[in-house]
């Protein structure tokens, strides 16, 4: 975690569950704010211990508990899902920064822990590559490719997301930074208003499209691949010549492998090129194969062929 604490960033994972050792517990750091999540009961005798170190080790002044679904009516937690452990709360609603750009989320009510930082690497090359374009970011939840896009300088970005909520997170999200670009959002169904914007033949320098699991089981593998070919066929028809189209994939029955080969696939005969691949950022890391689940992968349209 160390070199990404070097830059301006004080959001990151702490303890990434079994991949750090700590099966069924995640603990997140938003700005002075420590989000522990347990997943299992196992942890129940050691809490106090685990918290105590945790707050040492992070220097945080405040120590939220989280607790998954199938811990909410748990007895042998002695804890309440959304409990302040450790120090005050005044605000539900943390900010925190993320190289540079300022970023807000809700350590009681919000996904997960609050936020997703498994994506900042992603979400700060996005940015890079946005001055002065045009950007559509799909799934786009709290707005995380759309900031790093705005304040870096986007002339346009649209945030499309089912949730009505979510998008005006991420309005109140771009709000906490300077940009002089326009925010649009988009409410519905991803697929539906894709193929509205294909039929209104909209283009976009960049089109940011990072999905939520789609294989939650091994039977929803195949269901998955077909939606991710769906996803990278529409994606294709919205991007402009020499525009960038990021696919992701954050389901972990679906290898690397497979995940990029399926797009690879469907994106043959279209005249795209790989420019890269990205996977965890370094304050996920992965110390065995199950551990490993989320993927990024950057194609450049060339135009259309001859």
């Amino acid at each position: 975690r160390l070199p990404l604490l070097e830059t301006n960033t004080n959001s990151y994972r702490c303890v990434f569950g079994e991949n750090d050792g700590f099966p069924g517990l995640i603990a997140d750091v938003y700005n002075n704010v420590l989000v522990v999540k347990l997943y299992s009961e196992i942890w129940k005798d050691s809490l106090d211990s685990i918290f105590k170190v945790l707050l040492e080790v992070t220097s945080c002044k405040t120590l939220v508990i989280r607790k998954s679904r199938s811990l909410k009516n748990s007895t042998k937690i002695k804890f309440d899902d959304g409990e302040v452990v450790y120090g005050n709360l005044d605000n539900e609603v943390i900010q925190f920064v993320e190289h540079n750009i300022n970023f807000s989320a809700n350590v009681i009510k919000g996904h997960k822990t609050g936020y997703f930082l498994d994506h900042r690497e992603n979400r700060r090359l996005v940015g890079e590559m946005s001055k002065g374009k045009t950007v559509l970011d799909v799934f786009s939840y709290a707005g995380g490719f759309s900031v790093h896009a705005l304040a870096n300088q986007a002339k346009e970005v649209t945030s499309l997301d089912i949730s009505k909520h979510a998008l005006e997170v991420a309005k109140y999200n771009s709000s906490l930074n300077n940009y002089t670009g326009k925010h649009n959002v988009i409410c519905g169904d991803a697929f539906e208003e894709l193929n509205k914007l294909v039929t209104k033949n909209v283009k976009f320098d960049i089109v940011v499209i990072d999905p939520p699991s789609f294989a939650k089981s091994k039977n929803e593998i195949t269901l998955a691949l077909k939606k991710y070919k769906q996803l990278a066929e529409i994606g294709s028809k919205l991007v402009t010549k020499n525009g960038m189209l990021v696919l992701a994939s954050c389901s972990s029955r679906v290898s690397a492998e497979m995940f990029f080969n399926n797009i690879e696939n469907q994106l043959r005969n279209k005249n795209f090129t790989m420019i890269d691949k990205e996977y965890h950022d370094i304050d996920h890391p992965v110390t065995f194969i199950e551990g490993f689940y989320l993927k990024c992968g950057y194609y450049k349209y060339n135009g259309l062929k001859n």
